[in-house]
């Protein structure tokens, strides 16, 4: 029986932290910062499903791919957990078809996709929440599963400070197929957001985060300010109970919500693996 890899969050963390390029504000407070997940807190849905949904629309690999990924993330969302077995699966898989793949076309790809699927799916509310931390003078930073290269695009494309997010190892510009520690997911973000203050000198009691999902409460529980976004059940609960501040910006009920690709570990990884498939295509010349 294969022994699944022991998870490593500090070394996520940090090698998140180190990525993170950072833009200054204006009139900066230094000690203040905040801090937004991704899926379905900045964007409705997951950014790597949009990502591999752009290389679809490319030719890269097929709808039906696509649909399987999807109903696999719909399924994820409606069981509401995340076995790490088939989360260690998902990532091992993933990286096995991005290996080669080159950095520079992964951004490439990102920019344009984000330009033509994501951008039309960021919801107004909590961009206008990053926007008061940038007019405040506090840096602005994406904390998000999605491969760093990713974050930084929606980073750059919002006008934000910078992004924390999942790292792949590299050589000479292309992917090795390895990652850096493992995903930054659960307490590997607040290891990652640690490691950033400590770097930075963020008093993190006087910082803000962001967050969908009970998955995050590790990261929300690090910080001074914890806001639930769009909160799913039990983050709602939860914050209800710590009297944190609920922010909902989604039009209709959950249920409207449930059949997006939404997903923070399993989902986005699964989404991953529909991107490496497509980009390791691409590298054979298939069509």
């Amino acid at each position: 029986m294969r022994r699944r890899q022991e998870v490593q969050p500090e070394v996520a963390g940090e090698a998140a932290a180190q990525a993170a390029v950072t833009v200054a504000p204006a009139n900066p407070d230094l000690q203040a910062a905040a801090f937004f997940d991704v899926d379905n807190t900045m964007m409705r849905g997951a950014s790597i499903y949009h990502f591999a949904r752009g290389l679809a629309t490319r030719g890269l690999f097929t709808t039906s791919d696509l649909f399987k990924f999807a109903v696999g993330q719909a399924v994820f969302r409606l069981r509401g957990n995340e076995n790490p077995d088939h989360i260690a699966v998902a990532r091992e898989t993933a990286l096995a078809f991005v290996a080669g793949a080159k950095v520079d076309d992964v951004v490439r790809l990102g920019e344009e996709i984000y330009d033509e699927v994501m951008a039309d799916r960021i919801w107004g509310g909590t961009r206008a929440l990053a926007q008061r931390h940038l007019d405040a003078g506090q840096r602005v930073w994406l904390v998000t599963a999605t491969p760093v290269e990713l974050a930084r695009v929606i980073a750059q494309r919002l006008g934000l400070t910078g992004a924390l997010g999942t790292v792949a190892e590299t050589s000479d510009g292309v992917y090795t197929g390895r990652l850096v520690g493992d995903l930054l997911h659960g307490p590997a973000k607040a290891e990652a957001v640690r490691a950033l203050a400590r770097r930075e000198g963020l008093d993190l009691a006087r910082c803000t985060a962001y967050s969908d999902s009970a998955n995050d409460l590790p990261l929300l529980s690090l910080v001074g300010r914890p806001v639930a976004i769009n909160p799913d059940s039990e983050l709602r609960e939860h914050s209800k109970k710590h009297d944190w501040p609920i922010r909902d910006f989604r039009t209709g009920r959950k249920a409207t919500m449930t059949a997006l690709p939404i997903a923070a570990g399993l989902g986005a990884v699964a989404g991953g693996v529909a991107a490496g498939i497509a980009l390791r295509r691409h590298y054979r010349g298939r069509p």
